[in-house]
């Protein structure tokens, strides 16, 4: 093939975070290790000037996250003209995330002669009518794995008050102790770094991967976390996505998500390669309609477990009934607005998604998510 344009690629990959994007870049190693190809990695958080550098004379492969790609081409470091081929990955995140926007400033500057494939766990309306503006007589193909991660992974879920969330943690990990990794999930960033300290004061060795980290910083934990002398790991969903690591025994869901599909992207991160994963969820009235909407979603009555002392009876009795805690409500993080008992409405795109367990679909970009602020991956 002829060499790639000065400043451009001849292939594209948009991922929406830093560790997909590491992620792939290393699959490429893998799967190319025979072949002479030049290949290098744009996203935040790192210095702009050796991006620059690897891409003055242009590269085969090109993987990029959205907002620092756009940053480049802007100042005119990065130019698109020589794509050959488009790889649009994790689409429903790109909708969560709010990159709409970007991908759309992104996909315009392409040239109309290539070839693009899109993947995404999930199919929403907006993703399949982006599509067919994008495409000219897209292929759609649906993978269904065998299993669904959430049939891999043992559950469970622990009803239980906000306050008393903490206290049945520490319990948890110290049952966990030479038993393998733990990834924590908090809903914030803010909340994972106090979540952290409290951990970590208690005798535990725990780190946090989040957005207001530096890449250097992430690069590290992850690093120490794969190799095993950091057995503790806490996150958040964003800066979890494209985190492999097989050793990881169990999940914990410090806060529900609001929304189900990352649930199951969360209990993804264990029950690796063949071996039994543990996933545990604690679940407040605060976050009760989220747990409804998990269940909902992956089709499965979640065993709850009552062993401990902060059972919360009376909202497992009204789990069992099918009726939603007076307390709970879809506001962002759980929390009750004033003046209402609960029934604040946030954002709901996710529920009706169809889950497609792990398989991916290749379509477009979703639509719908043009209002949102960036979030830092």
């Amino acid at each position: 093939p002829p060499p790639p344009r000065r400043k451009s690629a001849r292939v594209l990959v948009l991922t929406p975070t830093r560790e997909l994007a590491t992620q792939i870049s290393q699959s490429f190693d893998s799967y190319g290790r025979h072949l002479r190809f030049k290949k290098t990695l744009v996203f935040g958080g790192v210095g702009k000037n050796p991006q620059i550098r690897a891409m003055q004379a242009g590269v085969d492969v090109l993987v990029a996250c959205p907002g620092r790609l756009l940053d480049h081409m802007n100042e005119g470091d990065i130019e698109l003209s020589g794509v050959e081929y488009f790889v649009l990955d994790e689409v429903d995140r790109m909708l969560d995330m709010g990159f709409f926007r970007d991908v759309k400033k992104i996909v315009a500057a392409l040239p109309k002669k290539k070839q693009s494939l899109f993947f995404s766990a999930t199919l929403a309306p907006q993703i399949k009518e982006l599509a067919h503006t994008i495409l000219r007589n897209p292929a759609s193909v649906s993978i269904a794995p065998e299993k669904t991660t959430a049939e891999k992974v043992a559950q469970a879920v622990f009803f239980v008050d906000k306050k008393s969330k903490k206290d049945l943690l520490l319990t948890h990990l110290g049952e966990q102790q030479d038993k393998g990794l733990t990834i924590i999930f908090s809903r914030t960033k803010h909340g994972a770094n106090k979540l952290c300290k409290s951990i970590n004061s208690h005798g535990f060795e725990a780190e946090a991967i989040h957005g207001n980290r530096s890449q250097p910083q992430r690069e590290r934990t992850l690093t120490k976390f794969k190799k095993g002398t950091l057995p503790i790991l806490v996150a958040t969903d964003v800066a979890a996505r494209g985190v492999d690591v097989k050793d990881v025994t169990l999940v914990i869901n410090m806060d529900l998500p609001n929304e189900a599909e990352a649930y199951v992207h969360r209990i993804g991160r264990t029950g690796r390669a063949g071996a039994i994963g543990h996933a545990i969820s604690y679940c407040s009235p605060e976050e009760h309609e989220f747990f409804m909407d998990i269940e909902k979603l992956i089709q499965q009555t979640i065993p709850v477990d009552i062993n401990h002392n902060y059972h919360h009876e009376e909202l497992a009795t009204l789990h069992a009934r099918g009726i939603k805690s007076p307390e709970s409500t879809r506001d962002n993080g759980g929390k009750t607005r004033k003046g209402g008992s609960g029934g604040g409405r946030g954002r709901q795109g996710g529920q009706n998604r169809k889950l497609q367990g792990q398989g991916q679909r290749r379509s477009s970009n979703p639509s719908g998510g043009n209002r949102r602020r960036r979030r830092r991956a």
